[in-house]
């Protein structure tokens, strides 16, 4: 079999042990691995992983030492000449040409309803791997790449209440997650964060301001706040100045927002575990027919989920993390 992979949407720490499992396991089988570069507009300009000596099929030492390396040395992008019906079919044509039999996607969610559209016009087989930070996929308890943002975020939180303390203020420390709070739901647990702002709660300044005035009169001198970046008061920024302009708010506050910084890094152990059991996974899949479905982890097993029934919504973060949180912070 004859099997192409590519990197979509935002990079995500545990794309390249990803593509490193997928190759192992598609080389010790006998099949040839192609590497597609910048995603599904490289797949477009057929643009493909290739060797010094101009060699395009990816063998053991090209994924060699990459367990621990963040990124993707396939490099990623969007496409949105991909989302186009002329898109669509000019991927199949490419994938035609090269007598490539498979697909193995990796990314989020536009990925993976990238590869739904594929998988209704091209004859090959699809298994899509969920990468992205934000948590946000359907069909397994994590996505790749998501321990590692979290460890990130609470190395810088617990950076700030160092200086959170020292000038007794409040910082607002905007993380991502456009749909789900997963990231900054965990980071405020691990943190010891007192305040949390997610996408699936409506904020209530009102009772933001009144938590922040029981915190200080019982004589805590500092606070940290985690927002989600697609929190409905819009994000750290302007949840600042909505506190400002109540004129009750009794911290001096400031934001900082961590950006892209989340998406960099050494995959933590977790993420690397995770890329090597869905990469394999994927390519195990490919072997017993299966088509148009993503490859995922639940409760430790890899799972297999519809590509159409896991693009319809976006995960939402788990309830009894949100009481443990209301419980730890209080």
């Amino acid at each position: 079999m004859r099997i192409a992979t590519l990197c979509s949407g935002g990079d995500a720490p545990g794309m390249n042990p990803c593509l490193r499992a997928i190759v192992r396991a598609a080389v010790s089988i006998h099949d040839e691995v192609l590497g597609i570069m910048h995603g599904y507009e490289g797949l477009l300009d057929e643009e493909f992983f290739l060797h010094s000596d101009g060699t395009m099929f990816m063998g053991l030492r090209s994924v060699s030492g990459l367990s621990n390396i963040g990124g993707t040395i396939l490099h990623s992008s969007r496409s949105k000449r991909f989302t186009t019906e002329e898109g669509l079919q000019q991927a199949v044509d490419v994938l035609r040409r090269y007598h490539i039999d498979a697909l193995i996607p990796i990314g989020g969610n536009g990925t993976l309803s990238g590869a739904y559209e594929l998988s209704q016009v091209w004859e090959g087989r699809i298994i899509g791997v969920p990468a992205t930070i934000d948590n946000d996929v359907l069909g397994t308890d994590a996505t790749i790449g998501f321990a590692t943002a979290v460890h990130t975020a609470v190395e810088a939180v617990d950076k700030l209440h160092d200086t959170a303390g020292s000038h007794d203020m409040m910082f607002l420390v905007e993380v991502m997650g456009r749909h789900c709070g997963d990231i900054a739901l965990k980071t405020a647990i691990a943190s010891g964060s007192e305040i949390v702002c997610v996408p699936e709660i409506p904020t209530d300044i009102d009772k933001i301001i009144a938590h922040l005035n029981e915190i200080k009169l019982s004589g805590k001198t500092s606070v940290l706040a985690i927002v989600a970046e697609g929190d409905d008061a819009g994000g750290a920024v302007t949840l600042q100045q909505r506190l400002i302009d109540s004129g009750y708010c009794p911290f001096d506050s400031r934001v900082v927002i961590l950006g892209h910084i989340q998406r960099g890094g050494i995959p933590v152990p977790e993420d690397r575990v995770l890329a090597a059991m869905l990469g394999c996974g994927a390519v195990e899949a490919l072997h017993v027919g299966e088509n148009g479905k993503m490859v995922g982890s639940i409760h430790g097993k890899t799972t297999l989920s519809s590509l159409q029934d896991v693009i319809g919504e976006h995960r939402q973060v788990d309830p009894d993390l949100l009481h443990l949180l209301r419980i730890v912070a209080s």
